[in-house]
């Protein structure tokens, strides 16, 4: 196992890790990009270098050039001077002088070996024809040496020419000392990004870790986790990104728990009823056609209430899916209300309550006419459960900004400060024991507000306890 800043991980795991892949890559790349850098640098040294010694050798040349070319026009040479010029300067630049006539003689030795011989170089060939030239050339014993060749000249004529042997080991091993120095430089810089780069990629992906960590959590069932980034970077968008993910699903698994909870709870109940009235039935003794009438006829309501929750759940499983497809038409939303007070008056009236219809305006809009026509039907619905005898129920139609605005305002029981943000969740009541004496389900006024958002708009509501309440549905009008 190997353990790189706190976090331990397995030997194979590590070589084929992102981590690794990305510090073997640029590590790699480093590696490529001092190897060229060096090259490129020791290159220029040498050749600026090189440059620098011939341009100073072939001054050199020169000068000597100019000091000889009068005794070697005359062929009067004093060649104790030439010699002693010769050496002098040959022991002051380092270096070997070899100096020949046009004919290739040599008339001037500063090693004393070709005088008076015939010394046919390459260098000095190229120098009697009047171009001034510098070799080097690498032997075994002497090592590398730069011949520089200069012709001697009078009056633009060649009388003769000038040679400079000179070591230049002392160039090569100043660089190669400068080359061994950039190597270790290099080296030392490798160990050091290294080092940097293994701290920089565990500071990189401890955020990773990080997610790893709230993953394997949440996919064990534990949604209370967050990811904690303290930078202010992509990570921290990601984090925050993934955290509200969470807490959705955090919150859509807690609706879930109490959906099941609540559907089962619900179904119960009438269940329970009906196990009730049937084993009371099983064990009536009594020939009492009415008894029995009247036992049949609370199980019968206790289906009626089994179907209207079951009803009501397909309702929300179908409004609920993502691939709902709303049948748009446009509709006169007149038309639609006083179809739907119609059919709703007998309610009403079973209660002696007011049912009126007030339309301000003419309003026609796009919309899935039998949704919408449920959604209104629910909110009235729970209007004449929550609105005592005699009451009063108005409807309402106008237009307010953007929206055709359907009004529903009863003069009920009202609904406590506190439960009107909860009142459009599943299976809410406020008042839970009347609600089950109304047959309610607690899932009504939740089908309304889907059916509403489905189609863009807003359900609100304003309520004061025992006054009564208005429900307000309001449909974009485009």
């Amino acid at each position: 196992m190997v353990i790189i800043l706190g976090v331990k991980l397995n030997k194979r795991k590590w070589f084929y890790s992102v981590r690794w892949k990305l510090i073997s890559t640029y590590l790699l790349l480093l590696m490529i990009s001092l190897f060229i850098i060096n090259a490129v640098t020791i290159n220029s040294i040498l050749e600026n270098s090189l440059e620098k010694k011939k341009v100073d050798t072939f001054a050199k040349a020169n000068i000597i050039s100019i000091r000889v070319k009068n005794y070697i026009l005359t062929h009067n040479m004093d060649l104790t001077y030439i010699k002693s010029m010769v050496k002098e300067y040959s022991n002051e630049i380092k270096s070997r002088i070899i100096i020949v006539d046009v004919n290739n003689i040599v008339q001037a030795d500063s090693g004393d070996t070709f005088v008076g011989e015939v010394f046919k170089h390459d260098e000095i060939n190229s120098a009697l024809k009047g171009m001034a030239t510098s070799n080097i050339h690498n032997f075994k014993i002497m090592g590398r040496v730069m011949y520089v060749a200069v012709p001697v000249t009078v009056d633009k004529n060649i009388i003769g020419a000038t040679l400079i042997s000179t070591s230049i080991n002392s160039i090569y091993e100043e660089v190669q000392h400068i080359q061994n120095k950039i190597i270790i430089i290099s080296i030392v810089s490798m160990l050091v990004n290294i080092c940097i780069s293994f701290l920089l990629m565990g500071l990189i992906f401890q955020p990773l870790d990080e997610f790893k960590r709230v993953i394997n959590k949440a996919s064990q069932g534990n949604l209370k986790e967050k990811i904690n980034i303290e930078t202010n970077d992509e990570f921290r968008d990601v984090a925050d990104a993934f955290n509200m993910m969470i807490l959705k699903l955090d919150q859509a698994d807690t609706e879930r728990k109490d959906f099941v909870a609540n559907v089962s709870h619900e179904l119960r109940t009438p269940l329970s009823s009906i196990k009730i009235l049937s084993e009371s039935l099983l064990s009536e003794n009594e020939e009492n056609i009415e008894i029995y009438r009247e036992f049949l006829q609370d199980i019968d309501s206790e289906v009626d209430r089994l179907n209207n929750i079951i009803s009501d759940l397909l309702s929300l499983t179908t409004l609920g899916k993502e691939n709902i497809i709303l049948n748009y038409r446009t509709t006169y939303i007149n038309f639609l209300l006083e179809k739907i007070v119609l059919s709703m008056k007998p309610l009403a009236e079973k209660k002696s309550i007011k049912l009126t219809l007030i339309l301000e305006e003419k309003v026609q809009i796009s919309i899935d006419q039998d949704k919408i026509q449920q959604a209104v039907i629910n909110v009235i619905d729970n209007a004449i459960k929550y609105t005592q005898q005699n009451g009063l129920i108005e409807i309402k139609l106008y237009t307010l900004e953007q929206y055709a605005v359907i009004a529903i305002k009863d003069n009920g029981i009202g609904i406590p400060e506190d439960c009107i943000p909860h009142i459009f969740e599943r299976f809410y009541r406020v008042d839970k024991a009347r609600s089950r004496e109304t047959g309610g389900t607690g899932l009504g006024l939740s089908i309304s507000w889907q059916i509403v958002s489905l189609h863009k708009g807003i359900i609100e509501v304003d309520s004061q306890y025992g006054k009564g309440s208005t429900f307000y549905i309001k449909l974009p009008l485009q």
